[in-house]
């Protein structure tokens, strides 16, 4: 059964705290931008619908939709002995308002174990729409309703039923009803490229986050969050109602009430990068941490995959990652065989790979191994192998290609990475996942793919949209790749890439080896890259366009600018740097022709402070990274100031 905390299972059971006699929830964020009401309407003599709508600034963001869930639960009934109910054509439509409460607002904050900043606000406003059936059934339904500065949420809850009737959901009845003219950046797997689309256009099933561009100027996306126990959900344009997404469930749900759906999320903002700054909705609407010795074996870091699946091959990678500082190192598929069929044993070793003496040589150089493990293995065998991976020193399971998309699926899944933390294994998730803040709950699960990364070698285009709707949903394994000649993106394109997709397991040089490394300077961005942060701020930015990122750790500041095929003019204000230091500003960018390395890269070093805006003219599919370090006056003498030039 899905866990939920004991205060909200108390306001779910109990209509008490601040109850109201109207028949709608109204709720307003705490700073008063989000606004969003549910009510029900009588459509028919015998049929109620569910409502709600969502503003932002006053002006609407979802129009009137519906709301609700359609069930069948015609063969639970009768076996177990309610044989007579009376089954309306849809299972809501009987359902009343019985009446409203709203709970004091909530406003803590709380520090995760890792992020993209070290203290996440939890600032809200709640309530709940208490519904049932008035047909001697004993169904009853609650709306429970949270709205922050950062978006709305919502989420559907089944009070325990007092004859422990089994619920079987069937579809999702959420719709979104936007303004006319709204238009959508969508994907319809998690590994594809975009297609920019109006509403009514979106003609199959497209994946969340989904990133809207509203007709007065302001931005929106739809998400959903704590997603652990049902199956995946997408959108889809209505074939009778214009301008309107309906949800789409890939499979019917099982539930043994009491029980609580996924959280709905409707988020807005005046720009596409405040919606990726406002992304701690989604860890905020999951349960907190539930591994209590997390911070002392849960590290974070780089990792780099060794390709020849050999023992000499891996002696020289780990040489490698120790003298560049990458913490991780990764075997992976055919490291055992065969990978792709249930023949396969992951309890058994290729010859030509001397695992415990890789494993022995890692732990002396500080390197901890990784493995990949396909699902056919991870179904037969997870529960025998993880305990052994452990006792071989193996620090860290890759799953690939695992199902996740039913809901028998999606709980094998979260299963097994409960499963992992049981055995003090790290994981990272392959191949379609999207994250939804599982992660706060189970850290041991630092990333996972779901996203159209370097493997596939998109452009620079497709990489300027990825922050603005992929990279809401959570952490992403883009798997930089470095040297290959296969890259559609400049050198320091994808140094910047290795900061603006937040990883806290960052995987850099994915099809690269260590030979292909012939001391190219720039080396010194990735051995200071951090992959967790204190701070994150976006300076600017629009999907398909342009993105710059800051990030800090400590008292250094990391800053990316990508832009997209055509090339940009990017002007970098320094304001969030403390006006009391001045910073050596270490800068990577694209040298051409004159700097005469294989990746072409230009190191340069200059003074800057708070005060000033750097210029730069990035190449066609190009790039910047700029470490950003305090500097003391004695040092400062060495370099030379930034005097406002274009970079």
């Amino acid at each position: 059964m899905k866990t939920i905390g004991s205060t909200i299972i108390m306001l779910a059971l109990v209509p008490s705290l601040f109850a109201d006699n109207s028949r709608e929830l109204k709720l307003a964020s705490p700073d008063g931008t989000h606004e969003i009401a549910f009510y029900q309407k009588q459509v028919s003599p015998a049929v109620n619908e569910l409502c709600y709508r969502v503003d932002y600034k006053s002006q609407p963001v979802v129009n009137e939709s519906r709301a609700g869930l359609e069930l069948d639960n015609r063969i639970w009934e009768m076996a177990l002995g309610a044989r007579n109910l009376k089954q309306p054509a849809c299972w809501m439509d009987n359902l009343e308002v019985d009446s409203v409460t709203y709970q004091p607002e909530t406003d803590i904050t709380w520090q995760p174990l890792y992020g993209e900043r070290s203290s996440v606000r939890d600032h809200y406003r709640a309530g709940t729409l208490y519904l049932s059936k008035k047909d001697n059934s004993g169904y009853r339904l609650n709306i429970e309703v949270r709205a922050y500065n950062e978006g709305v949420a919502f989420r559907y809850f089944f009070p325990e039923h007092p004859k422990a009737i089994f619920h079987k959901v069937v579809g999702d009845l959420t719709e979104y009803a936007l303004p006319a003219g709204t238009k959508a950046w969508t994907e319809q797997w998690a590994q594809a490229f975009f297609e920019y689309l109006n509403i009514d256009d979106i003609k199959h099933p497209v994946e969340r986050a989904l990133t809207l561009e509203l007709p007065n100027g302001k931005w929106a996306a739809l998400a959903d969050a704590d997603v652990d126990d049902w199956c995946l959900t997408k959108y889809l344009a209505s074939t009778d109602k214009k301008n309107t997404l309906t949800s789409v469930m890939y499979s019917p749900v099982d539930v043994v009430t009491y029980y609580a759906t996924p959280w709905k999320i409707v988020m807005a903002a005046d720009k596409p990068g405040e919606l990726l700054e406002h992304n701690d909705i989604i860890q905020n609407l999951n349960p907190p941490c539930e591994i209590a010795d997390a911070a002392a074996w849960v590290k974070l870091g780089k990792i780099m995959r060794e390709t020849t699946i050999t023992t000499e091959g891996a002696i020289a990678t780990i040489d490698f990652c120790a003298a560049h500082n990458i913490p991780y190192m990764l075997f992976d598929w055919q490291w055992y065989m065969p990978c792709t069929s249930h023949d396969g044993d992951a309890t058994k070793v290729v010859a030509k790979l001397d695992m415990p003496r890789v494993i022995a040589y890692g732990k002396e150089k500080g390197v901890g191994i990784w493995v990949y493990v396909n699902q056919h293995a991870l179904m037969k065998q997870m529960r025998e192998l993880f305990p052994l991976l452990r006792e071989w020193g193996i620090v860290g399971v890759k799953s690939g290609f695992v199902q996740y998309a039913s809901h028998r699926w999606a709980t094998w899944m979260h299963d097994m990475v409960r499963l992992a933390a049981e055995n003090h294994l790290l994981m990272n998730i392959h191949d379609e996942y999207r994250p939804s803040g599982f992660s706060r709950t189970y850290p041991n699960l630092l990333t996972q793919e779901g996203i159209c990364g370097n493997e596939e070698f998109p452009d620079a285009t497709h990489n300027v949209t990825l922050p603005f709707t992929r990279m809401i949903n959570g952490a992403a394994d883009y798997t930089i790749c470095y040297f290959d000649k296969r890259l559609k993106t400049t050198h320091a394109h994808q140094l910047a890439a290795s900061l603006v997709f937040y990883s806290p397991l960052q995987t850099i040089f994915w099809y690269d080896k260590p030979s292909f490394y012939h001391g190219e300077p720039e080396m010194e961005w990735f051995e200071n890259l951090q992959t967790v942060f204190d701070d994150t701020k976006v300076l600017d930015g629009a999907p398909g366009k342009n993105i710059t990122m800051a990030r800090r750790k400590g008292q250094e500041w990391f800053v990316a600018a990508m832009t997209n095929n055509e090339g940009s003019e990017e002007e970098i204000p320094l304001t969030f740097l403390d006006k009391e230091k001045n910073y050596l500003a270490c800068i990577y960018t694209d040298g051409g022709e004159k700097i005469k390395t294989s990746t072409q890269v230009k190191c340069t070093y200059l003074l800057v402070n708070a005060s000033q805006t750097m210029k730069f003219q990035l190449k066609p599919s190009g790039g910047a990274a700029i470490r950003l370090v305090p500097i003391d006056r004695q040092e400062m003498k060495k370099y030379k100031k930034y005097k406002g030039e274009r970079l």
